[in-house]
This record gives structure tokens, C-alpha cells and sequence, in this order.
């Protein structure tokens, strides 16, 4: 089995569900409400575990409810938290609202999370014992460039997850392998308003680019190699948050497997299909068996 350290985030994900989201100044009545164990780092830890792999988490959550059950979703999905830090006070919350269409918008509020600044005892251990370390941007950039920094030390492959969009340190990018990010956060970086001109000129500052497309499928791109595009299955979206961490969770356990890219992509893109057609973030995950039948059909 391949292993995998997230260093991320963990939030609890607040989830309103509406027919369509609130314009600016305008209130609307929902239909249900959820909580959901989430956080884009927790999100690819718990993808990658159900997709087959080893997964280590280092981060932090609060000392309220919010981070006990937040532990305790991780532990249950298999993912080990020996390194996930408990601080005084509240945990990181994502307040989100879910259209009808699937659709989401989100605000995220740190929490535990912007203690996160650099790493602890143990961290760079963890890290070089792992074949892939799997970076985001919801904790502090120190903390991101630190584990990225280490990565590189110890040959270890470094998959970043460039969200929320914003601009990225040299010392990030020229220690990142591959880069993920969807279409907007891949225009926002390089103000290209194609995905292929977007991901070209990240080569510039990385070896290999995914740029996410949702129901199109993905990109990739590499130095020396063509374009790849990979389709998305066709599903009904239910809920598409999450979809883009089940499917770095995926993507990276696929590559660690030593899995061809296109064979990696197609099936990260299964299991992203499967996360879409369910409520929530964590909770839609698909494991490895369902993500195996849903590549074969």
C-alpha cells in the first residue's frame, strides 16, 4: 500500500441545502441542514484512505465538540492521527450553501487551523517516511512551504492543491511535482482564460499540471509530453463539494500505485463521479471497491 501524509486542514462543514443560493441582501428558506466532518485536508486524507491508501494527518483541530468528532471521522476512515494537533479553543468551520444543481459557495473560517505554521515534533519524519505528501492552502502558507521544503529533502513526491486561490512563493512551486487545481483557481493564477493555455504556462514553475474541469473531465499536462484529456463519467450532481479533494485522494493513491496518468485519471475521475451524486464532502467519499466497479462499468 502506498502512503500518503495530507498536511491540511480540518473543518467542520456547516451545510445548508437551498433551491438556489441567496443573491447579496436576499434571504431564502432552506430545506435541510447538515454537519459534516470536512476541510480540504481532511477531505484528501479520508479519499485517499478509502481509495486504498496509508494515510497519515498532520494539522490541527479545536478542544471543542467540533474537533473530537473531526478526530474521530479521520480515525474511523482509517487515517492516522497520532500528529494531529489539538488547540485551545474552536476548530476551523466551512459555512456552506448547496444549490439544487449542486452547486456550492463557502466560507471558511480558520479555527485550529491558522495555528498551523510551521511544523511540529515529528512532522518531517512523518513526512519522509511517505511516498506522497499532499498540500492545500487552508492553513498557513509558512507551514505549507515548510512540509513542501521537507518533501523535496526526502524525495518525496509533493501533489499541491492550490486552494483557496492565491498567489504562490517560488519556493512552493519549485518545490511542488504536481499541481491541482480546478479551472478558476488555474485562470486565477495565470490570467489565462483557457485551461490550456492556463496549464502550459504553469509548466513554467512546475513539472506537471491537472487542471479539475467538473463534469468535463481533467487536464493534464507535463514538460516534454502532449495534452491529456480524461472525461468525467456522467452523473446527476447531488452535492459537488468535496469532488475535487475525492479526486486528489484518489488521483494520488492511483500514482503511488504506479498506476499510467491516464489510467490514474480515469479513475480519479470515478471516484469523483461517485462523491457528486451524494450529500456532503467526506460523507459522499466512495471506497476502493465502488471507485473499481465504477471504473469498469
Amino acid at each position: 500500500m502506498t502512503h500518503i501524509v495530507v498536511l491540511g486542514s480540518t473543518n467542520m462543514d456547516l451545510v445548508a441545502y437551498v433551491e438556489k443560493a441567496p443573491r447579496h441582501g436576499e434571504t431564502v428558506t432552506g430545506r435541510e441542514f447538515r454537519t459534516v466532518p470536512g476541510g480540504k485536508g481532511a477531505n484528501q486524507a479520508i479519499a485517499a484512505a478509502r481509495a486504498g491508501a496509508t494515510v497519515s494527518m498532520i494539522g490541527a483541530v479545536g478542544s471543542d465538540a467540533h474537533g473530537t468528532a473531526l478526530r474521530s471521522t479521520l480515525e474511523h476512515s482509517g487515517v492516522d492521527t497520532d500528529l494531529l494537533r489539538t488547540i485551545e479553543g474552536p476548530s476551523g468551520t466551512a459555512h456552506i450553501v448547496v444549490d439544487d444543481e449542486g452547486g456550492n459557495s463557502i466560507v471558511v473560517i480558520p479555527g485550529a487551523n491558522g495555528t498551523v505554521d510551521h511544523l511540529g515534533p515529528g512532522d518531517e519524519g512523518l513526512i519522509a517516511s511517505a511516498d506522497t505528501l499532499l498540500l492545500q492552502l487552508e492553513i498557513p502558507m509558512p507551514a505549507v512551504v515548510a512540509g513542501a521544503r521537507a518533501a523535496r529533502a526526502h524525495g518525496v513526491r509533493t501533489i499541491l492543491t492550490p486552494a483557496p486561490a492565491q498567489p504562490l512563493p517560488p519556493e512552493l512551486l519549485a518545490a511542488t511535482d504536481l499541481l491541482v487545481p480546478n479551472e478558476y483557481e488555474a485562470i486565477t493564477l495565470t490570467g489565462h482564460t483557457d485551461a490550456v493555455a492556463a496549464a502550459t504556462a504553469l509548466l513554467a514553475d512546475v513539472p506537471a499540471v491537472v487542471v479539475t474541469l467538473g463534469a468535463a473531465g481533467s487536464l493534464y499536462v507535463a514538460r516534454g509530453a502532449e495534452p491529456l484529456a480524461v472525461p468525467a463519467p456522467q452523473v446527476t450532481a447531488v452535492d459537488s463539494t468535496g469532488a475535487g479533494d475525492t479526486f486528489v485522494g484518489a488521483l494520488a493513491t492511483a500514482l503511488g500505485e504506479e498506476r499510467p496518468i491516464r489510467e490514474a485519471l480515469t479513475w480519479a475521475a470515478a471516484a469523483a463521479a461517485l462523491s457528486v451524486g451524494r450529500p456532503g464532502a467526506s460523507a459522499s467519499m466512495p471506497y476502493r471497491s465502488e471507485i473499481e466497479a465504477q471504473y469498469t462499468s
